[in-house]
């Protein structure tokens, strides 16, 4: 009697603990993301003529085939190496296709080192109309920085690339392949027609995984698979890789996301899976080319903790309705 007493006790605390706990989330959380913007966010640099010129919108129709945005948070040294490569083979592809179009959107996320300053040589190499760096004025994580780029492009598809050069940029013709097959368009020659399909396509370093563990400590590699599991359990289910920084969207499938996108910093990418897949957008995986290049910003072992107990307040979230995803009435 007294056990049955005690446990009965217990539980009714543990349920009210967690019923206060729900209730106290929903009323702390906003149900859609507030996104921020300053004036001066909303305009671009244009070193030719020395004037400040307005970004365009995600809402807007494209004008380009596509849009590559690249979060940078003090990547003085080694954002340079990533937009040789990407430069070259846009600049490459654009003489090769004529129909071909292409803009590059820098996102310094309150850089602090010459970031800004050397992205903004690539301007005044290739242009405004091919370069142009967003400089955020506070940090707002790689999540945030993201977004409000995608929010300023004007492609067809946007692909958004980590300023490292992990991966390998003409990897993007696979994802491009997939994304032709997943909407039945070919960008290049109906950019009009593929920006309304919904399509998204992930680079992949999954068949990367047993040489990932073969370097790592033991330790390192029961983490990496908790957090595999935790993705898995609490947001999103038959995808093997969802941090790798090279992912394609249709410009519709971006501006749905990337609209109710709430988490800012290194789990977003969970978020906006988990959207997708909530919306039944399509997603293919691919895999691709990646090196691992020292100055990573990501601390192993806090970051996959503080990763993972995100993943928890994600699920949580949307299960309870704190958290809701914006329904886009198409133009």
């Amino acid at each position: 009697m007294d056990l049955q007493y005690w446990l009965f006790c217990g539980s009714a605390l543990i349920f009210s603990t967690f019923l206060a706990f729900c209730i106290i989330l929903i009323a702390c959380s906003q149900t859609y993301p507030i996104i921020h913007r300053s004036k001066k966010e909303k305009y671009f640099l244009d070193p030719a003529s020395g004037k400040e010129l307005e970004f365009s919108s995600i809402s807007e129709k494209p004008t380009l085939s596509l849009s590559v945005v690249v979060p940078a948070y003090n990547e003085e040294e080694r954002l340079p190496p990533m937009l040789d490569e990407c430069l070259d083979f846009l600049e490459e592809r654009s003489k090769n296709i004529k129909s071909f179009s292409y803009e590059i959107i820098i996102v310094s996320d309150g850089s602090k080192d010459s970031t800004v300053k050397k992205s903004l040589e690539y301007t005044k190499k290739y242009g405004s109309n091919k370069v142009r760096v967003l400089e955020l004025e506070q940090n707002r994580g790689k999540g945030g920085a993201v977004r409000l780029g995608v929010f300023s492009t004007r492609g067809a598809l946007v692909l958004f690339a980590d300023a490292d050069g992990a991966s390998k940029f003409a990897d993007l013709t696979k994802l491009e392949s997939n994304i032709k097959e997943l909407t039945k368009c070919d960008y290049i020659k109906e950019s009009a027609s593929i920006a309304d399909k919904l399509a998204i396509v992930i680079g992949s370093r999954a068949h990367l995984e047993e040489e990932a563990v073969a370097s790592r400590t033991f330790f390192r590699t029961i983490l990496m698979y908790g957090f595999h599991f935790l993705v898995w359990l609490f947001a999103v289910k038959g995808i093997k890789d969802t941090q790798c920084g090279f992912k394609l969207f249709t410009r519709r499938a971006a501006e749905i996301c990337f609209s109710s996108l709430h988490v800012e910093r290194w789990a977003f990418d969970v978020e906006l899976l988990y959207i997708a897949q909530t919306l039944k957008i399509p997603i293919g995986e691919i895999a691709i080319n990646w090196t691992e290049i020292d100055g990573s910003k990501v601390t192993p072992v806090w970051s996959w903790i503080q990763m993972g107990i995100d993943l928890g307040l994600i699920w949580l979230r949307y299960t309870v309705g704190a958290w809701k995803i914006k329904e886009l009435v198409k133009n």
